[in-house]
C-alpha cells in the first residue's frame, strides 16, 4: 500500500513538471500557423494586385517581388499597389493625394496631358479633367499644358539620345582623355597651377597668380630661418633665385608654359613649407613687415615721380629751346632799326582789343597769338602785349618780327624793364629773392624735409619762382592807359572770336573768369587754410572758385577797389605760407573776392593737361582750352588725342621749327 501511495506521488510530480512545456510547445506551434497564415494571406493580397509582376518574368524576379510583401507594412503596401484601405486622411494615401491636387504634373502621362488640353469649357476657364484617377489642376491653362508637354518630348527624346551606344562610347572617351589631363601635383594653397587655373585665364593673371606666391616664398623663407629649417630655406632661396632670373629674362607672352611649370614647382614647395611651417602669428607679422617696406618704398617712388614729373613738365623740350637759341642769335645779328614792330599807335587805343600775355615760352605764345588772329573776324583789332624775360626777349620778339600775325598789333617787353618792380614795392619779389624761399626750392634734401610728399611738390614749380607768374597782379601798372584787357596763359589755344568778350557787362566786377566748382570741390577751403583767422573771418570756405588762364578784367573798377593793395596786404600775412602754400590762384581768389564775375562755361574749358576723359564735342564747342596740369602739348608727357587741338596752329614748315626737328 505504501509502495502505491509513493509510486502516485511520484507520477503526480512527474505531470507538474511535464505540464509547462507541453504548454508552451502547444502556444508555438499555435503562433506559428498564426504567423505562417497571415504571411500567406498578405503574399497572396500581394500578389493579386501587384503592378511588377508579370507573367514573362524569370521566376528569380518573379521570387525577389514576391518577397517584397513581407518586408513592408501594409500602409506602404497600399500605396504601393494604390489600393490601400487607410482613410483618406491619411498624407500617405495616393487617394489622399490625388483628392488634394498635390500630384506633380510630371505624373501625368503625355495622353492625358494632351486630353485635358483640348478640353475646354467656358471663355477663359478650363474644365477639371479626370484621367485613370487622376485629378488635374483647375487653374492650368492649355499654354503652359502644351510647354509641358513639349518638355516631356524633350526628356523622352534626350533619354534616347544618351541611350544610344555611341554617346556612351563618347562620354567614355571624353572622361578617359579628363582623367589623363589632370595633374596629380599634392594639394595646397598655393598649388593652383592645374589645367584648371589657367582656363579662362589670360596670361597677366597667370603672372600675378606667381607674383603672389613669390611673396609667401619670401614669407616661409625667413620663417624657415628661424625654425632652423635650412633644407626648406635653401629650397625656397633657389626656387626664388629661378623666378628672378626668368623675369630678368622679360617672359615672353607667347611662352607661358614656362611660368605655368614654374607657378606649378613653386605651388609644390610651398604645399609643403605650409605643412611644415605655418604659424599664424609668425605669418601675419612677416606679412606686415613686408607690406611696411612696400608701403615706405611706394611712397618715396611716388615723390620722385612726382618730382620728375614736374621737372619735365616745366622744362623745355630740347627742340624748343633749340628754336629759342636760333632766334636769339638772329636777333641780336639784326639791326636795331629793324628790330621796331609796326602799328605801335594801337598799343594805348582804349577802343581795340587788347591781350595780355606773360611768358618765356616762344612757341607756346605764337600757339596763343596764331590761335586769336585765325579766329578772329577782324584781327586788325587785335593787340597783344607780351612780357617775357631778358634770356628771351630776343627770340619772342624775332618770332614776331620774322612772323607777324596778319594785322594783329604786337608788343614785346621783358619785366625787369619795369623800374617801378623792385623788392620794396612787390612783397612777393622780396620773398623770392629771399634766402629761406631759395632754400625752399633749391634744397638737395627737400624729398627728406618735413614739407616732402606728392601733395607738397606741386608747390614747388620753377615757375613760381618766376616773376612772370606774378604780374598779372600788375597790370594796371604795366599798361596804364588800357580800360580792359584779357589775360590769356601761355598753355591755352583760341578756337572761337573772342571779340564779344569785351562786350560782357561785369556789373561794377573786376574780374569776369569761369567758375570751377562743384559739389564738393574747388571752392575755396580747397585752396586756402581756414584754420587761421585771418581766412576764416573774411572768407566763406564754400564760396565757388574761379579759373585764371582766360580773364576779362576791368582795369577802371581795378584801381577803383585798389586790388593790387589787396594783393600786397594778403601776401605780406603770408610770407612764412601759413594763408597758403604758393601759386597765384589762392591769392588771387582772396583778392578778387567778390568782385568776380562767372562767365558762361563755353568761354574756357580747363583738364586738357590731365584729364584724359573731355569729349571731342565739350572741346569744339569751347571758345578757349586750357592745357592746364603737368601733361602740355609741347613736351612728350601731353594726352595724345588733345595735342593736334594745339599742334594745328604751328608751321612746321617753318625753315627754324623744321631744322631743329620739333616733335620728332
Amino acid at each position: 500500500m505504501a509502495s502505491r501511495s509513493v509510486r502516485q506521488a511520484r507520477s503526480r510530480a512527474r505531470y507538474q513538471c511535464l505540464t509547462p512545456v507541453i504548454m508552451g510547445t502547444l502556444s508555438f506551434l499555435v503562433y506559428s500557423a498564426f504567423v505562417l497564415g497571415y504571411r500567406l494571406h498578405m503574399r497572396s493580397s500581394f500578389d493579386k494586385d501587384n503592378i511588377f509582376i508579370d507573367k514573362d518574368m524569370s521566376w528569380r524576379e518573379r521570387e525577389a517581388l514576391q518577397s517584397v510583401g513581407s518586408l513592408f507594412s501594409k500602409e506602404v503596401l497600399g500605396v504601393i499597389n494604390a489600393t490601400t484601405t487607410i482613410s483618406e486622411l491619411d498624407p500617405l494615401s495616393i487617394e489622399s493625394i490625388r483628392k488634394n491636387n498635390n500630384l506633380s504634373l510630371s505624373w501625368i502621362v503625355g495622353e492625358e496631358v494632351k486630353d485635358y488640353a483640348s478640353s475646354k469649357g467656358k471663355k477663359g476657364q478650363m474644365v477639371p479633367k479626370f484621367g485613370k484617377g487622376v485629378q488635374m489642376f483647375n487653374d492650368n491653362t492649355p499654354e503652359k499644358l502644351n510647354k509641358r508637354s513639349l518638355r516631356h518630348e524633350r526628356r523622352v527624346k534626350r533619354a534616347t539620345e544618351l541611350m544610344n551606344v555611341g554617346t556612351i562610347q563618347k562620354f567614355e572617351k571624353a572622361a578617359l582623355i579628363r582623367s589623363r589631363s589632370v595633374d596629380t601635383a599634392p594639394l595646397g594653397n598655393y598649388s593652383i597651377w592645374r589645367n584648371e587655373y589657367r582656363k579662362g585665364k589670360t596670361f597677366e593673371d597667370i603672372v600675378l597668380q606667381m607674383q603672389d606666391q613669390i611673396i609667401m616664398a619670401r614669407v616661409y623663407t625667413t620663417i624657415a630661418k628661424i625654425r632652423n629649417n635650412l633644407a626648406l630655406h635653401e629650397e625656397l632661396e633657389s626656387e626664388l633665385a629661378k623666378v628672378e632670373l626668368m623675369e630678368e629674362e622679360s617672359i615672353d607672352i607667347d611662352k607661358p608654359q614656362r611660368v605655368l611649370d614654374t607657378i606649378r614647382d613653386m605651388g609644390q614647395i610651398l604645399a609643403r613649407a605650409n605643412e611644415e611651417l605655418y604659424e599664424c602669428k609668425l605669418v601675419t607679422n612677416k606679412l606686415r613687415a613686408m607690406l611696411q617696406i612696400a608701403e615706405e618704398e611706394l611712397e618715396y617712388t611716388q615723390t620722385y615721380i612726382t618730382f620728375l614729373t614736374q621737372l619735365v613738365s616745366k622744362s623745355l623740350p630740347d627742340a624748343i629751346h633749340c628754336l629759342t637759341m636760333r632766334l636769339t642769335l638772329e636777333y641780336y645779328l639784326l639791326p636795331a632799326p629793324l628790330r621796331k614792330f609796326p602799328r605801335i599807335e594801337n598799343l594805348e587805343n582804349p577802343n581795340l582789343y587788347h591781350y595780355a600775355i606773360f611768358s618765356d615760352n616762344v612757341l607756346a605764345t605764337s600757339v596763343v597769338v596764331n590761335s586769336t588772329v585765325l579766329n578772329a573776324k577782324d584781327s586788325s583789332r587785335h593787340v597783344f602785349h607780351i612780357v617775357t624775360d631778358k634770356y628771351n626777349i630776343g627770340a619772342m620778339s624775332m618770332w614776331f618780327l620774322l612772323n607777324p600775325p596778319g594785322e594783329a598789333t604786337i608788343e614785346v617787353q621783358k619785366f625787369e624793364d619795369f623800374t617801378w618792380l623792385n623788392s620794396s614795392f612787390s612783397p612777393v619779389l622780396r620773398q623770392l629773392e629771399s634766402a629761406a624761399m631759395k632754400t625752399f626750392y633749391y634744397k638737395t634734401e627737400r624729398s627728406e624735409s618735413a614739407e616732402s610728399g606728392s601733395a607738397s611738390l606741386k608747390y614747388r614749380y620753377p615757375k613760381y619762382m618766376s616773376m612772370l607768374n606774378h604780374l598779372r597782379f600788375y597790370i594796371p601798372r604795366i599798361f596804364p592807359k588800357l580800360d580792359k584787357i584779357l589775360f590769356l596763359d601761355d598753355d591755352v589755344v583760341v578756337q572761337k572770336d573772342l571779340a564779344p568778350l569785351w562786350s560782357v557787362n561785369l556789373k561794377g566786377k573786376v574780374n569776369g573768369a569761369v567758375e570751377t566748382c562743384g559739389v564738393t570741390f574747388h571752392r575755396l577751403k580747397t585752396y586756402l587754410n581756414f584754420s587761421d583767422h585771418h581766412i576764416s573771418d573774411n572768407f566763406d570756405p564754400k564760396a565757388c572758385g574761379w579759373a585764371y588762364g582766360m580773364n576779362i578784367f576791368d582795369l577802371k573798377e581795378w584801381k577803383k577797389n585798389n586790388i593790387t593793395e589787396t594783393y600786397h596786404f594778403w601776401q605780406n600775412l603770408n610770407e612764412n605760407r601759413t594763408l597758403w602754400k604758393l601759386g597765384t590762384l589762392p591769392p588771387g581768389l582772396m583778392t578778387f573776392y567778390k568782385l568776380t564775375i562767372p562767365l558762361e562755361s563755353k568761354w574756357h574749358l580747363l583738364g586738357l593737361g590731365y584729364d584724359q576723359g573731355i569729349s571731342a564735342k565739350k572741346i569744339e564747342e569751347s571758345a578757349v582750352i586750357h592745357f592746364n596740369g603737368h601733361k602740355k602739348p609741347w613736351t612728350e608727357l601731353g594726352i595724345s588725342k588733345y595735342q593736334p587741338y594745339w599742334t594745328k596752329y604751328i608751321n612746321f614748315d617753318h625753315p627754324y621749327i623744321f631744322s631743329c626737328r620739333l616733335f620728332e
